[in-house]
This record gives C-alpha cells, sequence and structure tokens, in this order.
C-alpha cells in the first residue's frame, strides 16, 4: 500500500469514528475505496449499495479530507427535506459544517450565503428544484460551482426515466456536469437501481466513471406477503397484530385518504399512531418524524412522502397496506427497517384494487403531447411576457400539479426556460418522444408483473428483490415466509374484524362549497371572478365516500368504472346513502330534492334521487334543465376550464323556478360523482338565483 494511500485511509477512518461514534469502526468493504477515488484520484463514482451500508459516510469523509487540503465546499443534491435535516445532523457529528437551501429554508439563504462568502459551510445541500430558481441559478450556482471540491447527487437513481422515482428536475444535473471541470470529483449514490438505471446514471456522468457496487441483500429483514381476502380483512389483521410487531414502524398506504382512514381506525382501536402524507404540512412532517424516531408513536400511517432519506436506525417493522407497483420502490421503502439492529419484520398486505391505484398513476406520469404543445404556444406567443404558472394555468387545460410536472419536463428538453416573472418559450423546437414513453410504459408494466411475482411466493421474496436490482449476489435468504415458512399470524380474531367493519362502513365525507372563482375565468368567457357571493354559494355538502376510500370505495371504483353501464342505484349502497344523510350534521334539514341531469348516469341520479324521498319523506321537486348543445367534458383539466365547460350547461325552468322560490328551507342537490366541484357550483348558483334558500349538494363518490 502506497505511503500517500495509508495515510489517506487513516485520516479518514478518524473522521468515520468521529462520525459514527464508534472508536472501533472500520470502513465497510468499497467505502474507503469510493473515498480514496474521490479525495486520492479526483474521479466521477457511482456507488450502488443497500440501504443502511453507509453512503453518507462517504461523502462526509471525503468532504473532510478535501476541506483539509484546501478544497471548497461540497454541492449536495439531494431531494427529500427528511433526508437533508439528517445528513445536517449527521454532518456535524463528523465535524463536517453543513447548511440546507430548500422549500422550507429559503428565508435563510441570506445568512446561508455570508457563512459561503466567509468559508464557513463545508457541504451545502440544495434540493434539485433549487437548481432551477431563477435568481439562485444565476446569482448564486455560479459561485458555488467556480470553488466546489466536491459534487454529490444523492438517491441517483432519480436522473433515470428508468428509475422508479424519476425526476424531472433531476435531469438538470447531466447539463451541469457536462459544463462542470473534469478535476472536481463527483460522487452519486444510490440503494434503488438495476443495471439500466445504473448504466443510465453512469452515461450521464460522464467518461471514465468508476462504478462500486456490492450485494443488496438485507440480512435484517424478515419479508413477508399474506393475501387476505377483503380492505376490512387487512384493517382488521392491522387492529389485531400492530401491537405485536417489535419496536416502532412505517405502514405505508397507496393513497392520501387510505393513510388517513387507517389512522383513524388504528387510534380508535388504542394505538398511538398519526398518518404522514403529501398533506401534511412541513412542519408536521418535522415533527411526526422525531416523534417515529423516539419512538413516541407506534407507527406512521404513511404515503410515499415518507420514503428516501429518512433514517431511524432501529425501525423495527415495515407493513405495506397495498402493493407498490415496482419491487424495486418496493425495495426502498422497506429498506427503512433495520437499518442498525439485527432483526426487523417487513409484511405486505396486497389489495386487489393496487393494479387500478397502479394504472393511475403511471398514466399520470406521462406527459401529453397535445397539451406541452398548447403550453410551448402560449409561452411562444409574439411579445408575451413571462407567464406565472396561475396566469399559464388559466391558458392551458392542465390542473397545477399536472402543469408542473410538464413545465419541469419541458424545461429539461430545452423547449421552455424558467425566469424571473415566470415561464418563456425558448423557441428550440421541441417534438414528443412517443417511443421513449412507450419503452417506459412497457418497462412500469413489467415492473407491475414482477411485483405480482413477488405476492404470489414462488422464489424467496429477498432473492426476487435482489434480481428486479440485477444484483449479481442474488440467493435465498433463509428468512422470510418462501424459504422458511410463515413467521406472522394470519388469523383475526372476531372483535378485529368487528372493529374494522365498523370504520370501513362508516358513510360520508364533506364536500367543501368553493368560495372563489378560478383566476383567468373571464379569459375562457366565464364573467365571474374574485369571491362567489355568499348568497350564491352552495352549503357545505356530502358525499357517500371518496373513489379512493378503503371501505365505500370499491363498490363505488366498480359502479364508476370505465365502460360501466347506467342502472339504478345498487341494494349495497343504498344503506351508504340513508347512513351519510342521517348523520348529516345540517342545522336545517333539507325540504324538497332536486336531480343534477345527467347524459350518461340518468338511471343513477333518478334513482338515488328517488330512492332519497322515499326513505326522507321528501317531495322530489324535478330535475335542472340540460343544455345539451354544450358538450360535456371529462374529469381533470384546471378550475378555469372546468369552470368554462359547464357554465351555462344547467338552467332552473319555468315550473321548477316556481317550486324553488317558494322553497321554506334548503333542497338537497342529487348528483352522480363529484370531482372539481364547479359543476354542483354552477348548478346550485342557478338555485339560488331561481329563490332557494340554501342549497346542500349530494354525491354517490367524489374522485379525491
Amino acid at each position: 500500500m502506497a505511503i500517500h494511500e495509508q495515510s489517506t485511509r487513516d485520516r479518514a477512518l478518524d473522521v468515520l469514528r468521529q462520525l459514527t461514534g464508534a472508536p472501533t469502526a472500520e470502513f465497510h468493504p468499497g467505502q474507503f475505496e469510493a473515498i480514496s477515488a474521490l479525495v486520492d484520484e479526483g474521479r466521477r463514482a457511482l456507488v450502488v449499495q443497500r440501504t443502511g451500508w453507509g453512503k453518507s459516510a462517504v461523502y462526509f469523509v471525503a468532504t473532510a479530507l478535501l476541506r483539509a487540503r484546501g478544497a471548497g465546499p461540497t454541492l449536495l443534491v439531494s431531494p427529500l427535506l427528511a433526508l437533508m435535516r439528517d445528513q445536517v445532523s449527521a454532518a456535524e457529528r463528523a465535524g463536517v459544517r453543513a447548511a440546507a437551501i430548500n422549500s422550507a429554508t429559503a428565508e435563510e439563504w441570506g445568512e446561508i450565503e455570508g457563512r459561503l462568502a466567509r468559508d464557513e459551510i463545508d457541504v451545502l445541500l440544495v434540493s434539485p428544484e433549487r437548481l432551477n430558481n431563477p435568481r439562485f441559478r444565476e446569482q448564486q450556482l455560479p459561485g458555488i460551482l467556480a470553488r466546489m471540491g466536491l459534487m454529490v447527487i444523492d438517491e441517483a437513481h432519480c436522473i433515470s426515466d428508468w428509475g422508479h422515482d424519476f425526476r424531472p428536475d433531476y435531469r438538470r444535473i447531466a447539463a451541469l456536469l457536462a459544463g462542470l471541470d473534469r478535476h472536481i470529483p463527483v460522487l452519486a449514490t444510490t440503494a434503488t437501481a438495476n443495471a439500466r438505471v445504473v448504466a443510465d446514471v453512469a452515461e450521464q456522468l460522464g467518461s471514465d466513471v468508476l462504478t462500486l457496487r456490492g450485494t443488496l441483500a438485507r440480512d435484517s429483514l424478515r419479508l413477508g406477503s399474506l393475501t387476505l381476502p377483503s380492505a376490512q380483512a387487512r384493517l382488521a389483521w392491522l387492529v389485531a397484530h400492530l401491537g405485536g410487531l417489535q419496536g416502532s414502524g412505517i405502514v405505508y398506504a397507496l393513497t392520501v385518504s387510505a393513510a388517513e382512514d387507517t389512522a383513524v381506525l388504528l387510534r380508535d382501536a388504542g394505538y398511538e399512531v398519526a398518518a404522514y402524507t403529501g398533506r401534511t404540512d412541513p412542519e408536521e412532517r418535522e415533527r411526526l418524524e422525531g416523534a417515529l424516531k423516539r419512538n413516541e408513536v407506534k407507527a406512521l400511517i404513511a404515503t410515499s412522502a415518507l420514503g428516501m432519506g429518512f433514517d431511524k436506525p432501529d425501525l423495527g417493522f415495515v407493513v405495506h397496506l397495498g402493493a407498490p407497483s415496482s419491487p424495486v420502490a418496493y425495495y426502498q421503502q422497506v429498506g427503512r427497517a433495520g437499518r442498525g439492529t439485527a432483526h426487523a419484520d417487513v409484511l405486505l398486505l396486497p389489495g386487489a384494487e393496487d393494479a387500478a391505484i397502479w394504472r393511475y398513476f403511471a398514466t399520470a406520469s406521462m406527459p401529453d403531447p397535445v397539451r406541452a404543445a398548447a403550453v410551448i404556444a402560449e409561452l411562444g406567443a409574439p411579445d408575451s411576457a413571462p407567464l406565472s404558472t396561475p396566469a399559464l394555468e388559466a391558458r392551458v387545460d392542465l390542473r397545477r400539479t399536472q402543469l408542473d410536472l410538464l413545465l419541469k419536463v419541458l424545461d429539461v428538453d430545452g423547449a421552455v426556460h424558467r425566469v424571473a416573472g415566470g415561464w418563456v418559450a425558448t423557441g428550440a423546437h421541441w417534438e414528443y418522444d412517443a417511443e421513449r414513453y412507450r419503452r417506459i410504459a412497457a418497462a412500469r408494466e413489467a415492473e407491475q408483473a414482477a411485483m405480482l411475482e413477488y405476492e404470489r411466493g414462488a422464489v424467496c421474496r429477498m432473492e426476487l428483490l435482489q434480481r428486479e436490482l440485477d444484483d449479481p449476489t442474488a440467493a435465498p435468504c433463509g428468512r422470510c415466509d418462501v424459504c422458511a415458512g410463515p413467521w406472522y399470524p394470519s388469523e383475526v380474531s372476531g372483535a378485529a374484524a368487528e372493529q374494522a367493519s365498523t370504520r370501513l362502513e362508516r358513510a360520508g365525507v364533506p364536500i367543501e362549497p368553493r368560495g372563489q372563482w378560478p383566476t383567468g375565468a373571464d379569459r375562457r368567457g366565464v364573467p365571474v371572478r374574485g369571491r362567489i357571493a355568499v348568497e350564491e354559494r352552495a352549503e357545505t355538502g356530502r358525499v357517500v365516500a371518496r373513489l379512493t376510500d378503503l371501505g365505500w370505495g370499491g363498490q363505488l371504483r366498480e359502479l364508476f368504472a370505465a365502460g360501466a353501464a347506467d342502472r339504478e342505484l345498487p341494494d349495497a349502497l343504498l344503506g351508504a346513502v340513508i347512513a351519510t344523510l342521517r348523520d348529516w350534521p345540517w342545522e336545517a334539514r333539507p325540504v324538497g330534492i332536486v336531480a343534477m341531469p345527467s347524459l350518461s348516469r340518468p338511471r343513477l341520479i333518478g334513482s338515488t334521487a328517488a330512492a332519497i324521498a322515499e326513505r326522507g319523506k321528501l317531495p322530489f321537486l324535478g330535475t335542472l334543465d340540460l343544455d345539451e348543445s354544450r358538450p360535456a367534458t371529462g374529469p381533470g383539466g384546471n378550475s378555469a376550464f372546468r369552470l368554462a365547460s359547464v357554465w351555462g350547461r344547467w338552467s332552473v325552468g319555468p315550473e321548477l323556478a316556481a317550486t324553488v322560490s317558494q322553497a321554506p328551507g334548503p333542497l338537497l342537490l342529487v348528483d352522480d360523482l363529484v370531482d372539481s366541484r364547479w359543476s354542483l357550483t354552477v348548478a346550485a348558483r342557478e338555485l339560488r338565483r331561481a329563490g332557494a334558500p340554501a342549497v346542500l349538494p349530494f354525491a354517490l363518490a367524489s374522485v379525491g
């Protein structure tokens, strides 16, 4: 061993032991090799190692050594707030001064900028989105790059659109790397990359990339999969057996509503749990993460919002209520468990509805070529000033989240550019790469098929996950339920089943009334703006359930499935309708019923209104008139376009108007499915303008 390399190893080992707090700590196979490649050779390296292997130790130790040699600070691109918080804390343990810039810390930029100027920061963590912030990109980033000593791309599989968690913002890193001086070392790390993703990431890193890949087997994890007959049975299993799982952990759900409903059920059963989803405020997320780390809760009931970067070494279990669409994504999530313990349990409780949820999310992430062309055209209009996202939303038929994703894709492809004040078209030719997206869709379908294979359990579960990650060391683990037999109880007590059933049979979800007309409605020919007049608004309404709910959601999904025949209200749902109305805390009971007209489901709406009238002993007053010359639009789209599509579509006929104006109390307005709420908003406005004292919207289901 060379003297220089030996001295590097000794110094690196000192930093490692300071970082871990263990005076006898040693490098895992491959760790020092990566550090030496960065520090001694100034190379670009891709490290693919299992969760818990110590990838963060590589870049913190390398940073400490490079800084000691006079190098500039490390720029670390990190995808999640939870990951940044943990990384800043870990850096401090190693004596490395770290600071993070992201949406939650933007107000601290002035202080951080000053610390950078005084060379008081060793590692600057930035979110990938921050790389495209105009002020940061144009004013701060060039100076950081000019004196940077090391660049780190964490969770590097996000660079590749073949990766299970591809993020368009990460694609900008390829352009950044292309302009980077080759003497600056670069490290990319991930635990979830198959051979195709590894090749894609390595290509973007440039030539002469050192790839260090280790076994992805997790010896601490005991895997299992238990197929139960219904959502009720899965929830009952959790009620009966969550307390028997060691320590504290995470229960993953596929949708926000499933996570929230499950958390309520488990709290009712006496468990200390909380929901953690994309709707959870950043401050509350941080509080919940801390509560789980301190074992103050038994579990967080989470969506994928709690994923990469959350670090609790003694996490005792991960349970999935419904399967992710990819074995790679599943491996990433279960990798949260058993990182610092000899044993942790991982159990999958798959659901019949999983495949439908997979299809929805798969199609939602693909850019639409027609809408992409519309966005480019609006931004490239002659003499057009930069358009903010809200202003652009009023001009193209896309919801905000879809528009944000599409703008990122077009930005990475070079067709649009974010500047101060909004977005502009670059004038570069853009063409929808249909073949590329076809191949990505095919890869997603293959991943879904592999996930179903995992559920069937024909081969060792850990071996299958390793195989899907192209790990050459894949072999039977000897611990999972395929290798050693079921380790989990499968029976559910009658009390637990009854508790789950009671929760799932609860019906009734509020529909909050719209209070504001959408920005840009007047551009679509709708003569309204600002707040909706109180005397023209609906009251808070109700639906039986959301289509994504675990309880009534399943039957409602069948009722509203594409191609499903229009039919009368099923008897199974009638009880849920009556329960929703019975438990509705209205200030005044409705005095009559009005139905929404429908071209697609007239029997369903009509029979629902009739059943309510009969059971509630309420008069059926009639149906709104429908202008069939105005074409109906499907679900989706942004508010300005949705409002324009329904404006003027319904009216109150003379006979109904005469009855409505004499009503002594609220009217119940019955519809089938609620999506944007603009249909009910416009219909309620018509009834209020015709003299109805109040309107209570009711529908069988809501989309979200």
